[in-house]
């Protein structure tokens, strides 16, 4: 198995206009794709630069001549959750043409979108990688062969993974504002980078406001990552050989 992260810039996904016009940002958690249709359904948060952006980016995605169904699910500040259906891209064409596959989350910003596909035999990617430079802008990341023992890691890991991710997910805007800044600022680090005097005049708040905000934020992914240990240490406990 051949596993392929590339950033493609493709010109006929409506994803990638909406961030190439806006500050927005789409990141993919389901898609389904409808052989007898062409057409490709996704479930994506969208995360705006600021309420502003979040507006403007899903309404161009609305606008765009290759959407084709498009429901908003849910919304929180600058944040969105969007169930879409667009049609096959000609980047998609080329990829399933050629025997290849996602096998990852897709995330797309700023023009380009960040892929990751698979494909089983490397003849064949090398073909894709030939037609996708006929008419788009692409660039590979990364490149790597994997055999059966990588991909059994990658799914058993997959549950520790999710745990982290939700753990980010469970935040508040404020929490993970707060902790972002106090990582870049040197909170953290010894000596201080930053105090909870500065982190609350940067927030415009007061310092126990600034600190309940780090305890919550620290609360919730500290448990996500014990969670994804004990996860971690039950794989391991598995893959041991038993005796007798």
């Amino acid at each position: 198995m051949l596993d392929i992260t590339m950033d493609v810039e493709q010109y006929d996904c409506p994803f990638i206009d909406a961030t190439d016009d806006h500050g927005v940002a789409f990141s993919a958690n389901h898609w389904e794709f409808d052989r007898g249709t062409e057409q490709l359904e996704t479930r994506m948060l969208v995360e705006g630069h600021d309420r502003g952006a979040l507006d403007a980016g899903l309404s161009a995605l609305r606008d765009h001549e290759n959407l084709r169904d498009y429901r908003l699910l849910s919304r929180t500040d600058n944040v969105a959750h969007v169930q879409t259906v667009i049609d096959q891209t000609e980047a998609m064409r080329v990829i399933r043409a050629n025997d290849g596959y996602i096998n990852g989350p897709f995330y797309i910003a700023e023009g380009s979108e960040l892929w990751h596909v698979g494909f089983d035999d490397s003849g064949r990617a090398d073909a894709a990688l030939a037609e996708l430079d006929r008419d788009n802008e692409y660039e590979v990341v990364a490149r790597e062969r994997r055999d059966l023992a990588d991909v059994q890691g990658l799914i058993q890991n997959a549950g520790a993974a999710m745990t982290l991710i939700e753990g980010c997910q469970d935040l508040s805007d404020v929490e993970r504002r707060t902790l972002e800044a106090a990582v870049d600022d040197g909170y953290f680090e010894s000596p201080r980078g930053a105090t909870l005097g500065t982190l609350a005049e940067e927030f415009g708040v007061s310092k126990p406001a600034v600190s309940k905000n780090l305890r919550r934020g620290q609360r919730k992914m500290i448990q996500r990552v014990v969670d994804a240990l004990h996860t971690l240490d039950e794989h391991d406990e598995d893959r041991r050989p038993r005796r007798g």
